[in-house]
């Protein structure tokens, strides 16, 4: 008989959900930085910005603790309750936390702080850098995790207890002796009294007259220019016109000058190194008309990342605050091999220039240059703006030159004589353009001279004699100023674009054609400073504190020592200044005018931004007016209004109608009151060198540079 089976219905348990594993968060600096960064890391990390710094001094009082080793009063930045809140909220959900804020003491000091609000644990190997934003390099960072380096945060911190000691101690004194709003600072004193130097040097200099004899010369058809060198072959200067018509008297004007000596030599011109901060922030003004400020923040662009389309965000440059000219063996290896491929073998240095490192360098990272030479400026020019194209294309071209050879010039140096006046005329042909290929300058050109030849004869063609007075020292560029205090050993490479915008947001300094002059209270903040705190204001001094600073940096000073050997001198200085420092009175001009709502007299005063007009009667009555300077132009846009100077809160001189807001016409650069004859736009002067020269905005026309 057959057995039938029966059949159990089992009841089958639901599937357990798998947990998700826990991401591993780094923290960064910038969202622009996040979103490239975890693009190489890939899903298991999440990356997020903690905006800069969390913590830091409070703005309300000094925050410094001067009786109990000078220890710091963190709080939490006003505005940042939230971003702190969310990164706690991240911290405690990942599996592990990356602290990978930028590549130097300022981003030492933010992973210190950002462990502090994390509750992390200080002797983690948690701390991430890398110098250059790519994937590789990423991801090369991620393998060798280390903990904080607390020398770094140390140098970092006694500078941030330096610069509070000075302007929480010197900013009081000078609000209540002189007026409020204004500020002191280690750096920024010495950039104040670097410009107002340079401005009595200018005042007191004494020009001295001087002539030269610019000479034309003729072999058959071809003319060429010679300079008066001196008598009987020595070189002699020409004082004044009578020395000047001596020599002419001994010349025959229709008779031979004898060839006396060709020399012909081959000149070679080695590249520059690659950018440092401070070059790249001097070259970025010379050659691209930019501000410290907009250089540093194209920069920064450039190097957090940049969509390029199919490939994603990029690091186009690597770390834009170094003060080394080093370079990666990888990064020249990619450099030759391009050289190669695009040039030719001839092009490419087997030995690379190497730059001298300024004194007090520390040579903690690589030189400014692209992250990839391969990424040509062209082939990612539709992907940058204007202003972050124009600085890829400097920083690529001057790194690739550095890696190329050596331009070579044929030179010639000729003289020429008669009855015992010797002329000299010097000429030069490029004969292998080397690095020049890429990185030239527009206005260097050949001076070919004839073929001549020692014994042959030449004619005179005409003389011209020219008087000249010597020249005072030219007023401090952005460019010149930073280099300038690169030079002295005053301030670090994150300082400088800072330090050039907080002079003139004080009011302390204008720039005028590009130049900066000292204003008024620029003057009386500099002779207070001087007469009260010397070392603040002496070169040599703030240098050298600069040097404890990086020692701190290498471990090698303590920095309570270093501020309390600072601090204690000082707080006297500063006791002495409160007691025999008199209240300054920076008094009113009057405005020539009286008040158009109660009739009272109209008076000039001093403000933040600079001077304004404003009733004698404030505050009973609140009237002000801003000064205004018309240019004698009719307003380009309404044809109404008149073109008036204008300031902008930054001190730059712009120009607009004097209608606004009805019309709001602006331009930077001064109207002349004549249309383009091409596009008939307005046209504008422009400072060159050399003069002003009027142009199209739009580049359809331009006139001759005018004296």
């Amino acid at each position: 008989m057959a057995t039938t089976k029966s059949k159990t219905t089992a009841t089958t348990k639901p599937k357990a959900k798998r947990k998700k594993p826990r991401k591993k968060l780094v923290i960064v600096e910038s969202p622009a930085k996040a979103k490239t960064i975890e693009k190489y890391l890939g899903r298991t990390y999440k990356v997020v910005p903690s905006l800069g710094h969390v913590r830091d001094l409070p703005k309300s009082s000094m925050g410094v603790d001067v009786e109990n080793n000078y220890d710091p009063h963190y709080i939490s930045i006003r505005g940042k309750g939230d971003v702190i809140k969310e990164l706690r909220a991240d911290a405690k959900k990942a599996s592990k936390v990356y602290l990978a804020s930028d590549p130097d003491r300022e981003g030492e000091s933010i992973a210190w702080h950002l462990s502090h609000v994390l509750n992390l644990d200080i002797e983690d190997q948690n701390r991430v850098t890398f110098n250059e934003i790519t994937k590789d390099a990423v991801k090369e960072a991620f393998k060798t995790p280390r903990t904080i380096d607390m020398d770094l945060v140390d140098s970092q911190q006694a500078r941030r207890i330096l610069d509070r000691l000075v302007g929480y101690s010197i900013s009081p004194l000078l609000w209540k002796k002189v007026k409020k709003g204004l500020s002191a600072g280690r750096v920024q004193s010495i950039a104040l009294a670097l410009i107002i130097k340079r401005e009595e040097e200018i005042k007191t200099f004494k020009p001295q007259e001087y002539w030269t004899i610019e000479s034309k010369f003729k072999k058959g058809r071809q003319t060429f220019t010679a300079n008066f060198y001196g008598l009987a072959g020595k070189k002699m200067d020409l004082p004044n016109n009578e020395s000047v018509q001596k020599v002419l008297q001994q010349i025959d004007p229709k008779g031979d000058f004898d060839i006396t000596k060709v020399i012909r030599k081959e000149r070679k011109r080695s590249p520059q190194p690659p950018y440092t901060t401070s070059t790249m922030q001097q070259d970025a003004n010379r050659r691209l008309n930019f501000r410290s400020r907009k250089t540093m923040m194209a920069a920064q662009q450039l190097y957090e990342g940049i969509n390029l389309g199919k490939d994603g965000n990029q690091g186009l440059i690597t770390y834009m605050r170094t003060d080394s000219t080093r370079i990666s063996s990888l990064a020249k290896h990619e450099a030759s091999t391009f050289l190669h491929d695009r040039y030719g073998a001839e092009y490419a240095a087997t030995k690379p220039i190497k730059g001298k490192l300024p004194e007090g360098a520390q040579d903690a990272h690589e030189a400014i240059r692209p992250t990839s030479v391969t990424r040509t400026p062209e082939s990612v020019k539709d992907f940058l703006t204007k202003d972050q194209y124009r600085l890829y294309s400097l920083i690529w071209t001057r790194f690739l030159a550095s890696q190329m050879t050596n331009a070579i010039m044929d030179t010639m140096t000729v003289t020429i004589e008669q009855n015992g006046v010797t002329f000299r005329a010097n000429g030069s042909k490029l004969k292998f353009d080397g690095f020049l290929k890429v990185f030239k300058d527009s206005k260097e050109k050949d001076n070919v001279l004839p073929d001549l030849e020692e014994g042959e004869t030449v004619k005179l063609a005409n003389t011209n004699p020219a008087q000249h007075f010597t020249q005072p020292p030219a007023r401090y560029s952005e460019a010149n100023l930073i280099k300038a205090l690169e030079e002295n050993g005053v301030g670090r490479p994150s300082t400088y674009a800072p330090t050039l915008d907080t002079i003139q947001k004080r009011y302390y300094v204008k720039l005028v054609g590009r130049r900066f002059e000292p204003t008024e209270l620029g003057e009386i903040v500099n002779e207070i400073i001087q007469d009260y705190f010397p070392d603040i204001v002496n070169v040599g001094f703030t240098a050298e504190l600069e040097t404890e600073l990086d020692e701190i940096e290498e471990g090698k000073e303590d920095w309570v020592k270093v501020i309390d050997d600072f601090y204690r001198p000082f707080a006297n200085e500063v006791s002495t200044a409160e007691e025999s420092l008199d209240k300054i009175q920076i008094k009113d001009e009057p405005a020539g005018f009286n008040c158009d709502i109660c009739g009272a007299p109209m008076v000039i005063k001093m403000g933040r931004y600079g001077k304004f007009y404003a009733c004698s009667r404030f505050p009973e009555c609140r009237n002000t007016k801003p000064i205004v300077k018309e240019i004698g132009v009719v307003c380009p846009k309404c044809g109404k209004g008149q073109v008036i100077e204008r300031k902008s809160k930054k001190n730059r001189v712009f120009y607009g109608c004097s209608r606004y807001p009805d019309c709001d016409f602006v331009s930077w650069d001064k109207p002349v009151g004549r249309n383009c004859p091409v596009d008939k736009h307005f046209l504008v002067e422009k400072k060159v060198k050399g003069g002003v020269q009027v142009v199209c905005p739009n580049g359809d026309y331009e006139e001759p540079v005018q004296k």
